[in-house]
């Protein structure tokens, strides 16, 4: 599973981007948000208000309950304004 990170989540974690194996337990985005957020203190520190966190699965936005499997691609995000 790839998860990509933008904007100031990228500067948090200090990554644009990994390769995740999450447990089988991890089946959906807030699983997902839970288990990232315990991977390192920069993650915690990212993922800490997860209520502003955005997140698309497979380059289609996903709510906390959408599934997440090996192979897809995750982006987190803030909000986006547009102008």
């Amino acid at each position: 599973m790839k998860v990509l990170y933008f904007a100031w989540l990228k500067q948090k974690v200090g990554l644009a981007e990994e390769e995740v194996n999450p447990p089988a337990e991890v089946r959906d985005v807030a699983g997902l948000l839970n288990w990232l957020a315990q991977r390192s203190a920069r993650h915690g520190d990212a993922l800490a208000r997860r209520s502003v966190v955005r997140v698309a699965v497979n380059q289609s936005y996903a709510g906390p309950d959408h599934p997440v499997r090996p192979g897809d691609e995750i982006a987190l995000f803030p909000p986006v304004t547009g102008g």
